[in-house]
């Protein structure tokens, strides 16, 4: 079975730099969706400082990352990864689940 959620290295290295600087322990990288933005959903993510009980985990090499049970079904077979050029940098979400974005990138409707 493969993983509800993958990291690209390029990812998993931003992230472990994230917690490095962050100053605390974390476990990991918090993975969720709000109702946000002209098309209706997007992602969020937050420091994990404790495992909720109902999240999903997933470990991606040495990065643990923890699933909001809300947003479960919205981003299975997602693959978030890291890019960066020279006008822009962060994290893009390759959701197969998508049927459209908005005009800026920012949300998504499934």
């Amino acid at each position: 079975m493969s993983a509800p959620f993958s990291l690209t290295e390029n990812a998993s290295k931003r992230i472990k730099i994230l917690l490095e600087k962050r100053g605390r322990p974390s476990l990991g990288i918090r993975i969720g969706i709000k109702t946000k933005g002209c098309s209706g959903l997007q992602y969020s993510l937050e420091y994990a400082d404790a495992k909720n009980p109902l999240d999903e985990e997933v470990k991606e090499g040495d990065v643990t990352l923890f699933i909001d049970p809300k947003a479960m079904m919205f981003i299975l077979g997602t693959e978030m990864d890291f890019v960066e050029d020279t006008m822009q940098s962060g994290f893009v979400f390759n959701n197969p689940n998508e049927k459209g974005k908005c005009g800026c990138g920012k949300s998504f409707h499934v």
